[in-house]
């Protein structure tokens, strides 16, 4: 599925929207260049679920946690990851296969250690379209909701 969103709103409203859809369990894979938006999705994501703290972009500590929503949201950046090894350390599976919400940014780099039913969601700029144009492109959503088959 691709989506086209013309300002930071719209591409938070679209996290926002993700939130909606979320099941326990549900994993994120973002994907796109430095600057692209996903942090922006990442927040809408966040007060979808219903979150009120602020949201950053954990590029330091790898993952933030927020228990205050509907479900409980986990957000990793592991784009200073070295090894996919170092995500052992922090016990990932347990929130990969956990009951709350995770979304991890750079994705790509820990591929082999993202479950099989994770929704991948890469977020790309289109300058010839206009400075805000994203194109976000949306795989294993199913049936209009976000897929929660493990």
């Amino acid at each position: 599925m691709i989506i086209e969103t013309n300002s930071e709103q719209e591409t938070y409203a679209y996290g926002g929207f993700l939130a909606r859809q979320a099941v326990p369990g549900q994993v994120f894979a973002l994907v796109g260049d430095l600057g692209v938006g996903k942090t922006v999705l990442t927040k809408g994501l966040a007060a979808g679920l219903g979150v009120t703290e602020p949201v950053n972009s954990p590029t330091f500590t790898i993952l933030q946690e927020y228990e205050e929503g509907r479900l409980p949201f986990y957000h990793f950046d592991v784009y200073r990851i070295a090894d996919p090894e170092e995500m052992d350390e922090i016990g990932y599976e347990d929130y990969f296969y956990g009951s709350g919400v995770c979304l991890v940014e750079w994705a790509n780099l820990i591929r082999e250690l993202m479950p099989e039913h994770t929704v991948w969601i890469t977020i790309e700029k289109d300058l010839g379209r206009g400075f805000d144009y994203r194109r976000i492109t949306v795989e294993g959503i199913v049936d209009n909701g976000v897929s929660s088959s493990r």
